[in-house]
């Protein structure tokens, strides 16, 4: 048996192995209380001011379920095409852990609420790839750990443990995709692309904000690897709680090269948790992986069974929003733009926001340039997700409109959403303050030319003599004389009026 941590490349891992995985995502639900007790959900709260003796797993009490959490639940297994049971109940899943404050979780084992589904999902040359669905089940979330003194932020080397239970009790969505076979080197993007799916989907029926660098969805990733060829699963690793697409890719893609470097070495895989690093894209051991009999599942004696009716099932189904690859393709052929294009503004998530604009007023290529050009990039620089930038759509397309109307140029425009990004305020208060209209005054934009045309004689020359190209050099001039504040296009008629030659 062996540990090593040596990797082979990626390419000889494929050459030799076929990797399979399996992926489970919990979803934390935006309900305003807890799952089987009124506690508030509300983030940011003092640490143990959200408990009670339901949560708190104190003697006596008792949990009550929450139907907001139900109805999620049967939402989400609809919207990834599964079997909503007709008759199901929760379990205790037992083990001890600090932040388990009863000692179990009340989960679901073998009765999930939805089970036998798919999703669809898009990788980034159009290929679509079905991701089966093993099954959607309701559970409640754990306490916080927060592990003092150590350098890591983990408990081994920590100096002591702090508990919060706030979260303990918040209701949980865990979805469980089947064995994942068939994808071979592209196994990493799928379960980055799976994860965006089901991050799209979850946002799009409105049961959680799925922000994954709050904590709000994480996906365990499950993988193995078997000698190409053969059909038996190889022993698998489970990395935890990894909370970013771009991680779920990097684990998947570690763990890949990681395995392939022992099983090649004659070594043994450990079927153990693993944790992933975000600063190396490398995963360290956990623990050594429990088998569903070391919980001692047992039905929860103290709540009732679900059986939703069929038809509170249909009024769920018939209440389901237009779902987001549909959407996609509906906005892709109203924009008129390729599937590689509205793939990379999913990637950089601004479908919605540009969406947004777009209902503001604002036109499709407008909305699409500022987003993905301007405000991407001051994202991508700030470290920021798109869609957390302080700017809305709203404000946006008020850019827009200014710069349709002829009161921006697109330099002055840039300078707007500077300004609106900085806390300047609205767009027309930036405008305002920082004196950035575009000069339409014809008398002082005839001066400028004029003063461009004198100081720049032999350039003017050339222009008369037939180089109308030359006139880019004039109307820099007038650009920079009037702070960039003047119509471009308006500034080379005039040069080109005022020496006769034909634009």
């Amino acid at each position: 048996m062996t540990t090593t941590t040596d990797l082979v490349s990626y390419e000889d891992a494929l050459a030799s192995y076929d990797p399979v995985m399996g992926l489970e995502v919990h979803v934390e639900l935006g309900t305003k209380t807890k799952m089987f007790c009124g506690c508030s959900t509300e983030l940011g709260a003092e640490p143990n001011s959200q408990t009670c003796p339901v949560c708190l797993g104190l003697p006596g009490s008792l949990p009550v379920m929450n139907k907001t959490g139900v109805e999620s639940a049967i939402k989400i297994g609809l919207a990834l095409n599964c079997e909503i049971a007709e008759w199901c109940r929760f379990a205790r899943k037992n083990y001890f852990y600090p932040d388990m404050p009863k000692n179990f979780q009340t989960s679901q084992y073998d009765e999930p609420i939805a089970f036998n589904g798919y999703l669809d999902v898009q990788l980034e040359d159009g290929e679509v790839f079905r991701v089966e669905i093993e099954r959607a089940h309701m559970e409640e979330d754990t306490g916080k750990s927060t592990h003092v003194g150590g350098a890591t932020g983990r408990i081994h080397g920590a100096s002591h443990s702090l508990l919060d239970y706030n979260r303990a009790g918040i209701p949980l969505i865990e979805i469980v995709t089947k064995p994942i076979e068939g994808a071979g080197e592209r196994a990493p993007e799928v379960a980055k692309a799976y994860v965006a799916e089901l991050r799209e989907l979850i946002k799009a029926l409105g049961v959680s904000e799925a922000r994954m660098e709050m904590g709000q969805m994480r996906c365990d990733v499950n993988l193995s690897l078997r000698p190409n060829g053969t059909e038996k699963f190889g022993t698998r690793s489970e990395t935890k709680n990894v909370n970013s697409l771009r991680s779920v890719e990097r684990a998947c893609r570690y763990e890949i090269q990681r395995h392939a470097a022992v099983l090649s070495s004659g070594g043994t895989i450990i079927q153990e948790t693993r944790h992933f690093h975000e600063d190396t894209g490398s995963t360290t051991s956990g623990r050594v992986k429990e088998e569903a009999e070391d919980y001692r599942y047992f039905p929860e004696p103290d709540l009732v069974p679900v059986a939703p009716t069929r038809e509170w099932v249909e009024e769920l189904r018939a209440g389901l929003p237009e779902l987001p690859r549909v959407r996609r393709n509906r906005l892709r052929e109203e924009w008129g733009i390729s599937e590689h294009d509205m793939q990379s503004i999913l990637n950089a998530g601004a479908v919605d926001l540009i969406a947004a604009t777009i209902e503001a007023g604002a036109d499709s290529v407008s909305a699409r340039k500022w987003w993905m050009g301007e405000l991407a990039r001051n994202a991508n620089e700030s470290g920021r997700p798109i869609d957390q930038l302080p700017i809305t759509p709203e404000q946006v397309a008020r850019v827009t409109s200014l710069v349709k109307e002829g009161s921006l140029n697109d330099k002055l425009a840039r300078q707007v959403i500077e300004g609106v990004l900085a806390g300047e305020g609205t767009p027309d208060e930036v405008v305002e303050k920082r004196g950035l209209k575009v000069v339409s005054d014809e008398g002082a934009l005839t001066a400028a030319v004029d003063e461009a045309i004198a100081g720049n004689a032999a350039i003017a020359d050339k222009i008369r003599g037939g180089k109308v190209a030359a006139a880019g050099a004039l109307v820099g001039a007038v650009m920079k004389a009037t702070r960039g504040q003047a119509d471009a296009a308006r500034v080379k008629e005039l040069i080109l009026e005022k020496l006769g030659v034909e634009g």
